[in-house]
């Protein structure tokens, strides 16, 4: 069983180059080849080092196959790639968000809660209409400055360009989870 090369990005396990634009075609293939290959069904008789090794072979290629696929999380990957890493929850990128934006999500929250209180669905649907679409642009600008990216050395003012529009990203994101979660509370 071939081992993942140390330091081998969800990209090179894949053969696919390192790039916003995955071909998910190809993605694919490479992934049922590679799920047959390493399924620890296969190692079922090998000795104990052998079966661990395909076990988290088999979890990192889902892991890669999970964040590829997805247009978001591709994102993401690709930033961290950049060496910024927005998953974490002590990203220090998240501290220098614009304040302006900062304000903005206050106010978000405030009057996303003061629907809450109200148990007004239809107020707090309507701004998640309204996030949801600043969430894409958020994410297409993010994309837009991450292919700018692949086409040369890394600039640093894009990689915090891309880092804040994903930090938006997250934000929008995170709000809409909250009104879907006050709406499944509602219905029940």
């Amino acid at each position: 069983m071939a081992a993942r090369p140390p330091g081998a990005s969800h990209f090179d396990v894949f053969g696919l180059p390192r790039t916003y634009d995955v071909d998910v075609a190809a993605l694919e293939r490479q992934y049922r080849e590679l799920s047959l290959k390493l399924h620890p069904d296969r190692f079922a008789q090998a000795d104990a080092r052998e079966r661990r090794l395909s076990l988290e072979q088999t979890t990192a290629l889902n892991e890669a196959s999970k964040t590829l696929k997805d247009p978001t999380k591709r994102a993401f990957y690709l930033l961290k790639l950049h060496g910024v890493d927005l998953e974490r929850e002590d990203a220090g990128a998240q501290k220098d968000m614009p304040l302006e934006f900062l304000e903005e999500v206050m106010e978000l929250r405030e009057a996303l809660d003061e629907a809450m209180e109200a148990k007004d669905v239809e107020r707090a649907r309507k701004m998640a209409t309204d996030v949801e679409t600043r969430r894409k642009a958020a994410l297409q600008e993010a994309v837009d400055t991450l292919r700018t990216l692949e086409k040369g050395p890394p600039v640093e003012s894009s990689v915090k360009k891309a880092s804040h529009a994903l930090g938006r990203v997250r934000y929008f994101t995170r709000f809409l989870e909250q009104v879907e979660t006050f709406e499944e509370e509602m219905l029940s």
